[in-house]
């Protein structure tokens, strides 16, 4: 397999549906103190089993570096690379990929993290549903691993402890029209957004000087839940980097929603809008006044904006895998498949390492250390 690498400027970085692999997200990352690379990527078709015969497919690829220890860094990928190899080619291709970007890799990375966003091998193979239809997931990591490792090289890509960003989501198809998808929710969906409106919740577009209003939703959803507070900065940054010239990407842009009874804030979110998808990014609700459904009007109000912007998809953003009951996202589970949509389940996070004893004392850390993960 033949892959040429060429390094680029983070600003040149295509359009893409696949929001975190846009300029726009490379400069939110630079904001919170995470600097990025660009490198562009050519592949001919035939290598990856793809329709395209000799012809070269290109793309590109953004990488975070994440400092972890005195002279080591990680590269990660967040959601990439867009290029999709037919599943047959898919560890030769990561290898390869790897390999070839390597020499341009600052010496301090030890290995390569690829949060992949291709849809697994295992989503529709039907011994891996249960009778009633849920999803059961991929197979043991060491089997994930044999198959991803079979005709490589070097035998070198490990399935990562943890996952950073949802593996797990659900995607609402945006093409209809709002009463047909409307239409694809579940009955108490439906029922609870019109619920919202007849007791006179309104969602508005925000600004910075809402982010305090945000934030205290936020702090708010973290205590509920048992979630490991953000700094406030974390979320700064999303406006920070929208008014940075080299992230003036006309395909990216955001809003902050916020609902609201009677002015008084119920819940708020950032939908991200890139190219041709939406991707509820952030969210955060009140502890109180719940019953008025505040979150079932924002979402819907996000969902007709991103039809509105000409996206086609609107991505839910992580939700657990199945309707397992005793599963902590079991009720994120049950709010966001009320939406419709299907479930789509990603192959979550491949490692390639360079550094094979810092790579494993890193492993062993991350074994360890609860709650520990890289900056998503």
């Amino acid at each position: 397999m033949d892959i040429h690498i060429q390094p680029k400027s983070t600003s040149g970085l295509y359009e893409t549906p696949l929001l975190h692999q846009s300029s726009f997200w490379s400069t939110v990352k630079s904001e919170q103190g995470i600097p990025s690379k660009a490198y562009d990527i050519r592949v001919r078709a035939n290598d990856i089993g793809v329709i395209g015969g000799d012809t070269y497919i290109q793309d590109d690829v953004l990488v975070l570096f994440q400092q972890v220890a005195k002279d080591q860094t990680i590269g990660y990928v967040p959601y990439g690379p867009a290029i999709r190899p037919d599943d047959e080619h898919i560890g030769n291709f990561l290898e390869e990929l790897s390999e070839s970007l390597r020499t341009c890799l600052p010496e301090s990375c030890m290995f390569l993290r690829y949060d992949l966003p291709w849809e697994s091998p295992w989503a529709h193979d039907s011994d891996v549903f249960d009778d009633t239809g849920q999803w059961l997931g991929p197979p043991e990591p060491d089997l994930q691993e044999l198959r991803f490792n079979w005709g490589t090289n070097m035998r070198n890509l490990h399935k990562a402890k943890t996952d950073i960003l949802p593996s797990d989501t659900m995607l609402i198809h945006l093409t209809p029209d709002e009463e047909a998808i409307l239409e694809q929710m579940k009955p108490k969906t439906r029922y609870n957004i019109r619920l919202a409106q007849r007791h006179g919740v309104t969602v508005r577009a925000g600004s910075f000087s809402d982010m305090d209003i945000f934030y205290d939703l936020y702090a708010q959803t973290c205590r509920r839940n048992g979630i490991t507070l953000h700094q406030r900065t974390f979320f700064d940054a999303m406006f920070a980097s929208h008014d940075r010239p080299e992230a003036l990407d006309i395909s990216t842009d955001f809003d902050l929603l916020v609902a609201e009874d009677d002015t008084v804030p119920l819940a708020a979110l950032f939908v991200v809008y890139s190219s041709t998808q939406a991707t509820y990014l952030f969210g955060a609700s009140s502890s109180q006044r719940r019953n008025l459904m505040g979150t079932y009007a924002l979402q819907w109000e996000a969902i007709r904006r991103a039809k509105r912007r000409g996206c086609t998809l609107y991505d839910l953003f992580g939700t657990a895998p199945n309707g397992d009951p005793s599963h902590p996202m079991h009720g994120l589970y049950r709010f966001k498949t009320g939406f419709g949509g299907d479930e789509f389940h990603r192959m979550g996070c491949w490692d390639y390492p360079f550094k094979q004893k810092p790579y494993d004392r890193f492993m062993a850390q991350e074994m360890v250390a609860q709650g520990y993960h890289l900056s998503r």
